[in-house]
């Protein structure tokens, strides 16, 4: 398995470039930035890799907006979850793009995800988990030892629930119920600052202690 992390955007997201080293198939977690767009287009002529998916782990205008130069670039499908995809998203996403002094607009996603999908790289299977709460459709995604959790879980936090579509009892719920779950070796690595363990937020993390 071939893993790399770029921090992209105004924002400083977090962007992972995930692939099988043996089929070269890659997918690229939220490119949430345009202008580091060619970092990962260069990062994967080198590899030899092949971008399959783009998959945005809820669809805040710093987790998508580099999909569509990316998009165009490689043909690539873009998957998101169908409560991420509508009107709601597009209008907390409009707010935001007022500070960005421009319009980001993303393609419309070619596949819909669900809780418990599985999307396949290879040798590598990538286990979608709904975890409603930053957004309505938010997701991590699990593979091998290593879970993508967006801005649900965070190293010391959890995602803020104050934008539109947010709920703090969804957002603890979906943590509880299919997070803390895991063992604790798990590794997250979030949509937002440095990796953790699941055991380390289930010890630490001030807003799961109780």
């Amino acid at each position: 398995m071939y893993f790399k992390k770029l921090i992209v955007g105004p924002l400083q997201t977090n962007c992972y470039i995930l692939a099988c080293k043996k089929s070269k198939e890659a997918a690229v977690i939220d490119p949430g930035g345009e202008e580091e767009i060619n970092l990962i287009i260069n990062n994967l002529k080198k590899n030899n890799f092949i971008l399959h998916y783009i998959i945005n782990t809820h669809g805040h205008i710093d987790h998508i907006m580099g999909n569509k130069l990316l998009k165009e670039s490689t043909q690539a499908r873009l998957l998101i979850h169908q409560l991420d995809a509508g009107r709601l998203l597009e209008e907390v996403n409009e707010k935001f793009c007022v500070f960005l002094d421009r319009k980001i607009v993303s393609p419309p996603p070619d596949r819909f995800l669900v809780d418990g999908d599985e999307i396949t790289l290879g040798s590598l299977k990538l286990e979608v988990l709904h975890t409603p709460g930053h957004t309505p459709g938010g997701i991590c995604l699990l593979v091998k030892d290593i879970i993508f959790t967006g801005d649900t879980l965070f190293a010391g936090g959890v995602g803020r629930t104050d934008l539109p579509g947010g709920s703090y009892s969804d957002l603890i719920n979906s943590i509880r119920g299919k997070l803390l779950v895991l063992s604790d070796d798990k590794i997250i690595y979030p949509g937002h600052g440095p990796a953790s363990t699941i055991g380390q937020e289930r010890r630490d993390n001030p807003f799961l202690q109780y």
